[in-house]
């Protein structure tokens, strides 16, 4: 099943749900991650790619989750096009599993800190929010945040099944926001379904896709589904940029690079290396 993002309506409701499985397992590869790792920078990709579904074209959206954990700063950027990306601090940290036998994310990222979303809408100031952590589970957390900070009442669900290669066998959420005209009884029968459903990584490895979720989520409602986009992780760093970073170090860093006689940067989003020889980076400075 090729990655996607489905928005859909239902009676005053508003949903998008995606299958993100492609997208978590390459930046999985693409940092090393460790499954714990894996787990919390795969459900950030997939929260920031459910933000960014409201967006206009050309807009952008970044989601940073700092917890005084292990894992350090996860960060992951958005475009309501379908691309993302994402890092995150320490990629080889892997912790016991909770009681339930689950990965424990929220053990990784921890409970003291903050949930940090800015929409970049080409206006001239950012638009930026945070609020403190509530559990480190980053769907609790963005819910939170969207109550919070943009009083927003949602239901965000965020899934990531990690097999026992290493390999990411399911990712996947949705989001879920009433609209103004949506009644109690509506909104009553929403809560009783989300409060029924089985798991986000048990429906997508069951083999249900974003149509799929969003039926079920919606069971017993009448649902019109709006429009499907695929998803792909996609960094925008290139040879090109790189090489314009390192033109504008000063004097005393570019002796350093020139006495070394080469330079590799390393993209933090992608893990892209770009490797500059000595005559390469004299042609640069000059």
């Amino acid at each position: 099943m090729k990655d996607h993002l489905v928005r859909a309506t239902a009676e005053g409701v508003r949903v998008f749900a995606a299958i993100t499985s492609q997208i978590v397992g390459d930046a999985a590869r693409r940092h090393n991650c460790y499954p714990t790792a894996t787990a919390a920078l795969g459900r950030t990709l997939t929260g920031a790619l459910l933000f960014a579904a409201d967006l206009k074209n050309e807009e952008a959206v970044t989601i940073k989750i700092q917890g005084d954990g292990p894992l350090g700063r996860i960060v992951a950027d958005a475009v309501p096009e379908g691309y993302a990306r994402g890092f995150v601090d320490n990629p080889h940290v892997e912790l016991p599993p909770t009681v339930e036998g689950k990965i424990d994310v929220g053990g990784g990222v921890g409970r003291n800190g903050l949930v940090t979303v800015t929409r970049f809408t080409g206006l001239e100031r950012d638009v930026s929010g945070s609020c403190e952590l509530v559990s480190g589970e980053i769907a609790e957390d963005l819910t939170n945040y969207l109550f919070v900070s943009e009083q927003t009442p949602s239901s965000v669900g965020l899934g990531v099944l990690v097999d026992t290669d290493l390999s990411v066998r399911a990712a996947g959420g949705f989001l879920v926001q009433p609209l103004p005209d949506a009644s109690d009884e509506v909104l009553a029968r929403l809560e009783k379904n989300l409060r029924s459903m089985r798991s986000v990584t048990e429906l997508i490895d069951g083999g249900l896709d974003a149509r799929g979720l969003i039926s079920t989520i919606f069971d017993g409602f009448d649902v019109k589904f709006l429009s499907e986009i695929g998803l792909q992780f996609r960094c925008h760093c290139s040879r090109e940029r790189v090489a314009s970073t390192l033109s504008s170090l000063n004097a005393k860093d570019r002796a350093a690079l020139l006495e070394d006689g080469h330079a590799e940067v390393v993209c933090q989003f992608c893990g892209e290396k770009y490797l500059f020889g000595g005559e390469e980076l004299r042609a640069l400075f000059e």
